[in-house]
């Protein structure tokens, strides 16, 4: 029996994820800043599988320290963790200078320096087991420059690369530990676009938008198959085959179309 320790995983992407690893007979941990949402969605999922034991921690990963508090938690709780989902995220809309400085800063944290900790963390564990899988959620917002999610897109950049080159590198020596990068377009039926304030924003409704389940099906099916790097979404994967054609200044033409404010 697996155990699988899914950040964010009480909503949205996360909940859809941890329900799949569920019907398999997984033992779930989640870690959230909100302890009613924790217990929502651990309410929502045992009304599918009853049985399901879900550990629960209220953390907030952009403190100092998190990831190792979430670490220590999670080895006192179980005996190991066999796949590390670091799901957790946000994101915003709107020129750069517009922002709440320390909004983005505590953004940078959450998606970039709190999934390299806790990445950190676990991959000694699995290491020293050779076995173990971690699972990056990154975007397709990860592949080129996003105006008006200049910095969000930035995170997801640093997520897709350095979690490839770890993978390599785990290649390269052999190990029985897998990093498997996700880049979703963007999910239609999520709360990330109400909770960030981007209902609005076209990109929910755009050129290659996905849904959760279209998403977890797609991760499933990689980590069954050992694939290690995962465009997510048929209409995604159809418009990366275009892309090396597409000069710069197209590329950011329909960037830009994808993250205008409808109406």
């Amino acid at each position: 029996m697996q155990t699988v320790l899914v950040t964010g995983g009480s909503s949205g992407l996360g909940l859809a994820i941890s329900t799949r690893f569920a019907q398999q007979g997984a033992t779930l941990l989640w870690v959230s800043h909100d302890a009613e949402e924790l217990e929502r969605g651990r309410d929502q999922l045992r009304q599918l599988h009853p049985d399901t034991t879900v550990h629960t921690l209220v953390q907030d990963l952009t403190e100092a320290q998190a990831a190792e508090q979430v670490h220590a938690w999670a080895t006192s709780t179980v005996e190991r963790v066999d796949v590390l989902v670091n799901n957790a995220g946000f994101g915003n809309h709107g020129p750069v200078h517009t922002q709440d400085v320390q909004r983005e800063i505590a953004m940078i944290h959450l998606n970039a320096i709190a999934l390299y900790a806790l990445t950190r963390c676990f991959l000694s564990d699995m290491r020293a087991r050779d076995a173990g899988t971690i699972v990056q959620i990154s975007s397709n917002s990860s592949f080129q420059p996003i105006p008006l999610m200049a910095t969000y897109a930035a995170t997801k950049g640093f997520v897709t690369q350095f979690s490839r080159a770890l993978s390599e590198e785990l290649r390269m020596e052999g190990s029985g530990v897998a990093v498997v990068t996700l880049c979703p377009a963007a999910i239609a039926d999520t709360p990330f676009r109400k909770v960030n304030d981007m209902d609005r924003v076209q990109t929910f409704d755009g050129l290659a938008t996905t849904t959760t389940a279209e998403v977890t099906r797609d991760l499933f099916r990689a980590l069954a198959t050992g694939q290690r790097f995962v465009v997510s979404g048929w209409r995604q994967r159809a418009l990366m085959w275009l892309r090396p054609f597409l000069p710069h200044r197209v590329m950011m033409m329909l960037v830009r179309r994808e993250t205008a404010i409808r109406g």
